[in-house]
C-alpha cells in the first residue's frame, strides 16, 4: 500500500504515530499506521501477552437521540435486526444495518447509555468507510422525533490480556467491567466513556474520548511499560484469528447475518417478531438454513490463501471464495476464511484453495482460530 499521507484525512493522534516511526498507509480515506518500528508480527505477538493500543478515531461514533427508550429503540430496530428496545442501561450490542434484501450495509456496536442522564439515547460505533453512507441511510428512515448526532470524538482501544490491569491502576473498579458494558469515567484526569468490548479476541476496553484529550490519554497510556502501540496490520491479523468479520471483506450489500454466521446476534423476539429489512430472508434462513455459510479454512503447508482466491472440491469443482486471508502469528500457519456452499461447510472438509493457479489443500475448521479471551457477561438489572 502506498503512502498518500498528503492527501488523507488524519485523526488527532496522527502527529503521535509519526513521532513513534510508524509506517503509514491510506485506509478508509485516512493516514493511518500500518505497524510501528517492532513490526507487525510484534505487535500481535504483545496483544495477545499484554496490552496494545490502537487508533480507531477514523471510525464514526454518533448519537441516536428521542425522547425515551423505547421511541429511539424501534427507530433503530427498523433499520437491524437486534432486540435493541430489551438493552438495559450501559448495555452495549453488536448488529448490523440491513438492506431491503437481507444484506449487511454496515455492522455496528450500539449503547444504551445510563437512563438516569440520557433515556432515550443511543451511542453508535460504525466503520470509517462506510460512516457517511450509514448516518445518511440511518438520518432518511428515522421518525421526526429522533435524530442522529454525530460527534467527533476521538476513539482508542486497548486490548489484552493485561488491558483490564493497565487501566485500573488509572480508574480503579473498570476491571469490574462486564463485557459488552459502559460506563462514564475519569482515567487520571481525563473523562471517557469506555466500553469492555473489542475487536481483537482479547478481553480490553475501547475509549471515546473528547479529541483535544487524546494525546494526552496516548501519552498515559503508553506510559505503562505493558502498553505498546499497535498499527492496523496486527490488527487485521488480530481479528482473522479470531474468526471476526471485516466489513467489505467477510460482509457486504449481498451476505446476510445467517450465512456470515452472525445469526447469534439476532435476539429471540426479533427472530420470531420480524418486522426488520429483510426480514422475510433472514428468518428462511434461520428456518431452513442458508445456501452458503462463512467457514474457517486452515491451508496445509506455509502459502497463504489470500481474499478472491477460488474455493474448490478435490474434483475441481468451484464452491466458493476466499474473502479473509494471511498468516496467524498465534498459531504460527496459514489461516483463512470464506464462504462456501452449505454441502461443504461441514467441519472436517477437504477443498482447495486456489493460489497462484494452483490447488492448495485446506480442511474447514470451527472458528475461531485462537479462543476468545472476553470476560464473561454478567446479568444487568434497572436502576433501582
Amino acid at each position: 500500500m502506498a503512502d498518500t499521507s498528503h492527501a488523507a484525512l488524519k485523526t488527532v493522534l496522527h502527529a503521535a504515530h509519526l513521532a513513534a516511526g510508524a509506517k503509514m498507509v491510506a485506509f478508509a480515506g485516512y493516514d493511518m499506521p500500518l505497524q510501528y518500528q517492532s513490526g507487525i508480527m510484534a505487535e500481535h505477538l504483545w496483544t495477545r501477552q499484554s496490552a496494545g493500543l490502537f487508533d480507531v478515531s477514523h471510525m464514526g461514533q454518533a448519537f441516536l437521540i428521542g425522547p425515551d427508550h423505547q421511541t429511539t429503540a424501534a427507530a433503530l430496530e427498523a433499520l437491524c435486526a437486534a432486540d435493541i428496545s430489551g438493552l438495559k442501561p450501559s448495555q452495549q450490542r453488536y448488529s448490523q444495518l440491513l438492506n431491503d434484501e437481507g444484506g449487511i450495509l454496515d455492522d455496528f456496536m450500539v449503547t444504551r447509555l445510563p437512563s438516569e442522564t440520557h433515556d432515550g439515547t443511543l451511542y453508535l460505533v460504525v466503520n470509517a468507510a462506510c460512516k457517511d453512507a450509514d448516518y445518511a441511510h440511518i438520518e432518511a428512515r428515522l421518525p421526526a422525533d429522533v435524530k442522529l448526532v454525530r460527534k467527533d470524538f476521538a476513539l482508542v482501544a486497548l486490548q489484552g490480556p493485561l488491558a483490564a490491569a493497565v487501566l485500573e491502576s488509572l480508574a480503579p473498579g473498570i476491571g469490574d467491567m462486564a463485557f459488552m458494558t459502559s460506563r462514564t469515567l475519569q482515567l487520571g484526569d481525563i473523562w471517557v466513556q469506555a466500553s469492555r468490548s473489542g475487536y481483537t479476541g482479547e478481553d480490553g476496553y475501547e475509549i471515546s474520548v473528547q479529541a483535544n484529550d487524546a494525546p494526552t490519554l496516548w501519552d498515559v497510556l503508553l506510559a505503562d511499560e505493558r502498553v505498546k502501540p499497535v498499527g492496523l496490520g496486527a490488527r487485521d491479523s488480530l481479528r482473522l484469528e479470531a474468526g471476526l468479520c471485516l466489513y467489505g471483506h467477510d460482509i457486504d450489500g449481498t451476505t446476510s447475518p445467517v450465512e456470515a454466521t452472525l445469526a447469534w446476534s439476532i435476539q429471540k423476539r426479533r427472530r420470531e417478531e420480524g418486522g426488520f429489512p429483510g426480514a422475510a430472508r433472514i428468518q428462511r434462513e434461520l428456518r431452513d438454513g442458508p445456501a452458503r455459510k462463512r467457514v474457517g479454512l486452515l491451508p496445509e503447508g506455509k502459502l497463504p490463501a489470500r481474499e478472491g482466491a477460488a474455493i474448490e472440491t478435490e474434483e475441481g469443482e468451484t464452491v466458493g471464495i476466499v474473502t479473509s486471508g494471511g498468516f496467524g502469528p498465534s498459531i504460527g500457519r496459514p489461516v483463512a476464511m470464506g464462504y462456501v456452499a452449505a454441502a461443504h461447510a461441514i467441519p472436517g472438509t477437504r477443498l482447495h484453495l486456489v493460489v497462484r493457479g494452483k490447488p492448495l489443500l485446506a480442511s474447514v475448521v470451527p472458528l475461531p482460530f485462537v479462543p476468545k479471551s472476553f470476560v464473561k457477561p454478567a446479568p444487568l438489572k434497572e436502576p433501582a
